[in-house]
Parts: C-alpha cells; sequence; structure tokens
C-alpha cells in the first residue's frame, strides 16, 4: 500500500499540533506501508518508504495587494501544485484546511479515496477573519468542499465528531474518531537544565506553551497571575503569533504582570522537553481545542496538567487524576486549580505519574499509525475490492518487510 500525507506543516517547518501530528504518523506509518508527503515548503529527501517533497506558494498569489489576503491564496496556489504532479498512491490523505483543496483535487483528478483529517474547524475560529480578513470565508469554504466530499473524515477527540456533524452535512458512518499521540521514547522528563539557566527561569514555575493566538488563552492565564500563590513565575513559550496586533496585546499583558517570562521565540524540541519537566505544573486556557497534544507533551514528562475543560482535552486529562479541569476564560477559576496543584506536592507527583501511564497506555503513535491503516485497508477494500487488496495479501507484504503484522 501507498498514501499521499497533504499537509501544510512538516519538518523542519512545524509550528503547531497538525505538523507534529504529520511527522509522527508519517515516520511511524513508514516503517509499514510506503508513504509519501506533500508539503509546504523546500523539502526534499527519500528515505527507503518515506518520500517527503516540499510545494512554494506562487510568487504573485504571495504578494497580493491586500496582505490579510497572502495567506490564504498563497495556500490555494501550493495546493494546486501539489496535485499537478500525477498521484499514485492508493490513498490520499490531507492535514488541515491548509491541503484540504488538494485532497478533494487528488480524489477528483485521480481518483484516489479520499481521508480527510479535523484538526480544527474554520466556524469554530471566528477570529481568524481579523487575521485573514475576508479571505477566512474562502478557507471556511475549501473546508467545507473537501470534508463533505471525503471518503472518510478523522476527528482527533469525540468532541471534534460531535463538531463536524453539527457544522457539515456529512453521513456520520464516514466520520471516525482516531486521537493525538506522542513519542514516549522521545518526551520523558528530562535533567537537563541549560534551557532554563539561558532564559532566567526561576525555580518554581508555571509553563504555557502554545501559539500566539486568542485560541490558546493565554491572556487569561496571565489574568490569572493576580491570584496565584506569591514566589511562583509564569513561563510562557510562544510562536507563530496570528497578527502583529495579537502578539502587541499580549506583550502589554506581560508588561504588566512582573511574574511573567515571555519566551517568544521556536524552541527545539528538547528544550521543551526541559522546561516541561521542571515545572511545578503545565497550564493550558485554551477557549477552543480540538485535541491538545500540548497536554499529552506535559502528562508524558510527568506533569500535572491545569487546563481548561473545552474539545477534546476532556478526553485527555482526567480531572483529580491527572490534573484539574476548569471554566474557559475564567482566571479565577484557572488560579484556584493551579493553586491546589501547587499546594500539595505529594498530590502533584502522583497526577504526574498517572499522567505518563495514561499517555502510555492510550497515545503512542504506534497506536494511531495502526489505527490509522486499519482505516485505509478498509477504505481500499470498499472502494477496489482487487485481489491485490485482499487482507492476506496484506499480511503477506508487511511479513515480507519485518514489521508487525496489521489484522484487518
Amino acid at each position: 500500500m501507498k498514501v499521499t500525507l497533504l499537509t501544510k506543516e512538516y519538518p523542519p517547518y512545524v509550528y503547531g499540533g497538525a505538523g507534529v501530528h504529520v511527522k509522527h504518523l508519517s515516520r511511524q506509518m513508514a516503517e509499514l506501508i510506503d508513504v509519501e508527503v506533500r508539503c509546504m515548503g523546500e523539502q526534499n529527501s527519500t528515505q527507503e518508504h518515506l518520500q517527503v517533497k516540499g510545494y512554494q506558494p506562487w510568487n504573485r498569489m504571495s504578494a497580493s495587494d491586500n496582505q490579510k489576503f497572502n495567506s490564504t491564496l498563497a495556500t490555494f496556489s501550493a495546493n494546486l501544485s501539489m496535485v499537478r504532479d500525477t498521484m499514485d498512491s492508493d490513498v490520499v490523505h490531507s492535514h488541515t484546511w491548509y491541503a484540504s483543496l488538494a485532497g478533494y483535487m487528488a480524489k477528483m483528478l485521480y481518483n484516489i479515496p479520499f481521508v480527510a483529517t479535523v484538526h480544527s474547524l474554520e466556524p469554530l475560529r471566528p477570529w481568524k477573519e481579523e487575521q485573514l480578513g475576508r479571505s477566512y470565508h474562502l478557507t471556511s469554504w475549501a473546508e467545507r468542499v473537501a470534508l463533505e466530499n471525503a471518503d472518510r473524515i478523522v476527528a482527533v477527540s469525540q468532541n471534534s465528531r460531535s463538531e463536524i456533524l453539527q457544522y457539515f452535512n456529512v453521513d456520520p458512518q464516514r466520520v471516525v474518531v482516531i486521537h493525538n499521540g506522542i513519542d514516549t521514547d522521545v518526551w520523558r522528563p528530562s535533567v537537563a537544565k541549560a534551557t532554563g539557566e539561558q532564559f532566567g527561569v526561576q525555580k518554581d514555575y508555571i509553563l504555557f506553551v502554545g501559539r500566539t493566538s486568542r485560541q490558546k488563552g493565554m491572556n487569561h492565564l496571565i489574568d490569572a497571575m493576580r491570584y496565584v500563590d506569591p514566589g511562583v513565575q509564569l513561563v510562557c513559550c510562544t510562536s507563530a503569533p496570528d497578527t502583529p496586533e495579537i502578539e502587541r496585546e499580549i506583550a502589554g499583558r506581560v508588561a504588566e504582570q512582573s511574574r511573567v517570562l515571555w519566551i517568544n521565540q521556536l524552541l527545539r524540541e528538547d528544550q521543551y522537553i526541559e522546561l516541561y519537566s521542571h515545572a511545578r505544573l503545565f497550564a493550558c486556557p485554551s477557549i477552543y481545542e480540538p485535541f491538545g497534544i500540548i497536554n499529552l507533551e506535559a502528562m508524558a514528562c510527568e506533569k500535572p496538567v491545569v487546563a481548561s475543560a473545552v474539545g477534546g482535552i476532556r478526553e485527555v486529562v482526567v480531572p483529580g487524576e491527572t490534573g484539574y479541569l476548569v471554566p474557559p476564560a475564567d482566571p479565577k477559576a484557572l488560579a484556584e486549580a493551579i493553586n491546589a496543584v501547587l499546594r500539595d506536592k505529594n498530590k502533584a507527583r502522583r497526577m504526574g505519574l498517572t499522567g505518563r501511564r495514561r499517555v502510555e497506555n492510550h497515545f503512542t503513535w504506534r497506536t494511531i499509525a495502526r489505527q490509522t491503516l486499519e482505516l485505509y485497508w478498509e477504505l481500499i477494500r470498499d472502494s477496489k475490492p482487487a485481489p491485490l487488496f485482499l487482507p492476506m495479501t496484506a499480511r503477506l507484504q508487511l511479513s515480507a518487510r519485518g514489521h508487525a503484522l496489521i489484522e484487518h
């Protein structure tokens, strides 16, 4: 079997959860099948079973007179380039609206079964019009066209599945849930402290990691610091601001709160692991979050999590066992939960250990890859019931490569 993954983000150009997802999913699946990744950037690499090619937006599309339109028009042009190159895969699988049109066009041009993974929904992110102007309505249109014509839709949480069925005209039987995952061999407690020393991080600190976006609720967390016990610092690691205006707004709030350290740059993976490992807790104050890989990162590093009770977060964090859930956009409630963790170090330690076990049991990339491959085989059998795709043939092909078998 061969699959083509379509995505905006792929290493080294990763700034959000979708990019992390595709990075690990592609590498894990390449141990079992042939994987081609078509992404946005300058990538060009070929390994034994993993080929990666980047596509650049057309210059003219990136130079619109209206700056807010540039991102959307450039994305559409890169989508066209992605499907211009012949595609010989058995399945095409897009991630986010950024690659959704390419997935839909690949289905129409090459008669390939089309899978679309939803990492977030445009109708639930109205603040993006501040970032994209009227072109936000085009991103919503592209998402609708793709999802309502996809052969299968992958939701990253049960909550996200419900939202998909609410906002789009799709057959519920075509929408399946496959959670996000994490590499537990990489994401684990670290003894290193160089990053904290480099940026002047205090001994006792709360950690936040995320994009500079209204979605992530960083402003509510900064406000909560007025009610958090003294002697504790808030360390905010952010990157990829949605707009310069939002970045300036956050800068103003940080300037008003002396206990906030803002690391406003993209760090290396090992640096994030180090910061997670030595934090007292991780805070995720998002107002919208279909899943929230960042919470898995914290739990894998044995940290309790205080997060908003929204979206897929409620399927990751177990209240009272791995952390606490609070109402979104409520700084006082957020501070109360943070203080509860800070005041009971023994319980916080138990929560961290329980979180690590939960990640190991439910959210590894091996599990996510197996579930995704099972989805592909089902889709192929439904669309191409030829001898080539009989389950026994699949098992023999995988066995010949010396990998674990996938039963169908």
